[in-house]
């Protein structure tokens, strides 16, 4: 993946977490649940923001990320 592509998907899903945020944070009349689920997109985009995150640090050093047990 290339560096645009990630800092674009970067930007993107940190928006995407910032506006789900604000609006699960808006009062709501009654108890009625609402009817897009901005908790679970707000994960989503959080998780998809760490990725990116990870990913651009492999792109600045030029070494893979390697898990604990990875030889």
């Amino acid at each position: 993946m290339s560096l645009e592509l990630t800092i674009a998907l970067l930007v993107v899903s940190v928006a995407l977490a910032i506006v789900a945020f604000v609006m699960q944070r808006r009062p709501r009349d009654g108890f009625d649940p609402p009817l897009v689920p901005w908790t679970a997109i707000q994960v989503v985009a959080v998780v998809v923001a760490l990725l990116m995150a990870a990913h651009l640090v492999s792109l600045a050093t030029g070494q893979p990320l390697k898990g604990r047990r990875m030889f």
